[in-house]
This record gives C-alpha cells, structure tokens and sequence, in this order.
C-alpha cells in the first residue's frame, strides 16, 4: 500500500502527538508531584481513549490505528504516574 503525502504527514502527526505526553510524564517525576493534574481529568480522557481504541485497532486506515496504539500507551503512563505521585489521596 502506497502511502500518499497526506497519509505520509497524518501518519507522522499521529506518532508526533502522544509523544507529547512524554514531557508531562517526565514533569511529574521530576516534581513527584501530580498535584497540579486533575485526576477527573487524567481518568476522564483515558477511558474515552479505551472506548476508542477498538475503532482505531480494527481500522483500515494506518493514521488513526498508528495513533490510537501509541496514545493508549503513552496516555497510559500518564495515568499511572498520575496515580502513583499523588499525594494525599
């Protein structure tokens, strides 16, 4: 399957956006604090991303199914270290 330059920047995009979940795993870390991140908020965003995933898994289509792999794994970890530097819950 020849990808075209549209699918070609979407497919780049889709690996570029989680990333940026990465510098906010690292902030908590740092801080070892996650106060500042809601934890409706955290938990929110990733049960709508598990509702979404089966749509993106079973797509034919390779930006959505790239991104949605890449963002249930990030936005996993956000959630985990969210969870796991909260202080006083």
């Amino acid at each position: 399957m020849e990808l075209g330059l549209i699918e070609k920047v979407g497919l780049v995009a889709a690996v570029a956006l989680p990333l940026w979940n990465i510098p906010l795993i690292l902030k908590i870390i740092r801080r070892r604090s996650s106060g500042d991140i809601s934890l409706a908020w955290a938990l929110g965003v990733w049960v709508c991303i598990l509702f979404m995933a089966p749509s993106g898994f079973r797509s034919e289509d390779i930006v959505w199914r790239t991104f949605n792999i890449i963002n249930c794994a990030l936005f996993t970890g956000v959630v985990i270290v969210t969870f796991k530097y909260r202080h006083g819950t």
